[in-house]
Parts: structure tokens; C-alpha cells; sequence
């Protein structure tokens, strides 16, 4: 055990975010994502019993966001047509808020299909049992100074 970790973040993800440098992808995924097919180039870390807002919130603690893009946190867009609510939004927004100073205009959207495309380029893949709707965020790591 080591002081000052979340409890949450397991020794493999802890190597895998060590092993991340600067400018790589990390997909916090909702239990509807196929991280699997989708992972086939990444490392996916399965964490099915947990929900996204707990893992964002463990994962901002340690890891730096891309300061080089104007949005290193990036949300699945809703398809036109799906009358979705994503209250979870807020929840990220909140937790991007709190861990990096550009707050809420560090996170911008992406379409669903060039979400899922961005997304086979991410070094790991975090498949979570969320069920919320819509909950997928992509982070872009950052230097460490």
C-alpha cells in the first residue's frame, strides 16, 4: 500500500498511467462501451464493479491533463434523435473542476462514431460498470512539472 493513493486505483492501473507520457489517451468507459473490440490495440483494465464518477475523480489525483490542447476531457456525444439525459455531465464537470484550473472549458464533445475512432488510438481503455448513459470520457495526459 502507498500513502496518499486512492484506494481505487489498482497496482496495474497505477503502471499503466505510470507508463502513459504526454499527450496519450485514456477512455473512461460506461459498461455499454465495447472496450474489448474497441481496445484491441489498448490495455484495458477492467473495473466492473465501480462507477466513471469515483474512477474520474481517483485518476484526476495523479494525472496531469494535456495543457498543449484546448480540450483534454472529452465526452461521447448524445446522437441526434436519442432523448438521453446525461446528469452525469454535470458530475464530470464538477470533478474536472476541481483538479485542473481551466475547469469546465477543458471538456468539449465529440461525435459518437469519432468518439469511438479516437478511441482505438487510446493507450488504455477503463471499463467500468457505469450505467449511466452516455458516460464515456476520453483524457489527454498532460507533463508532469
Amino acid at each position: 500500500m502507498l500513502k496518499g493513493i486512492p484506494k481505487i486505483l489498482s497496482p496495474e492501473l497505477l503502471k499503466v498511467l505510470c507508463e502513459m507520457g504526454h499527450s496519450d489517451r485514456l477512455v473512461i468507459a460506461d459498461g455499454n462501451f465495447p472496450s474489448e473490440s474497441i481496445g484491441k490495440n489498448a490495455k484495458v483494465i477492467r473495473m466492473d464493479g465501480h462507477g466513471a464518477c469515483d474512477v474520474l475523480k481517483a485518476i484526476l489525483q495523479v494525472f496531469p491533463l494535456d495543457t498543449y490542447v484546448e480540450k483534454p476531457v472529452n465526452l461521447m456525444q448524445v446522437m441526434p434523435g436519442d432523448n438521453v439525459e446525461t446528469p452525469i455531465w454535470d458530475e464530470y464537470e464538477k470533478i474536472v473542476v476541481a483538479a485542473d484550473e481551466r475547469g469546465g472549458t477543458a471538456i468539449g464533445q465529440i461525435e459518437r462514431f469519432a468518439f469511438y475512432e479516437e478511441a482505438k488510438t487510446a493507450y488504455a481503455i477503463i471499463a467500468t460498470g457505469e450505467g449511466a448513459l452516455y458516460a464515456n470520457v476520453m483524457l489527454q495526459k498532460g507533463v508532469v512539472v
